[in-house]
């Protein structure tokens, strides 16, 4: 949550029903589906910290994303230790 708090931006990769189910209210969408078409939208300039379920996914996606030249980190358990830190979840 620091680093989202210091302008990193929050980048949620589930797939869109995962999406809709719950997410951080801070977080952009971009399911990992998605991110070789559209990874050309994410910003430069700010840190991306990469979510998915449990971190599985959102890792490949940050290992991806700083080969190519961002600066990219992985949540480290996901949405399931997001949702037991007691961090916001909305849904829809």
């Amino acid at each position: 949550m620091r680093l989202i708090d210091a302008g990193a931006m929050l980048l949620d990769v589930r797939e869109d029903d995962e999406w809709l189910a719950g997410h951080a209210p801070q977080a952009e969408h971009m399911a990992m589906s998605r991110i070789q078409q559209d990874h050309q939208r994410l910003p430069r300039d700010r840190q991306i910290v990469c979510v998915c379920h449990v971190g599985g996914r959102s890792a490949v996606v940050a290992e991806a994303l700083n080969e190519a030249g961002w600066d990219a980190v992985n949540l480290a358990g996901g949405m399931v230790a997001w949702e037991r830190s007691g961090l916001p979840i909305v849904a829809g």
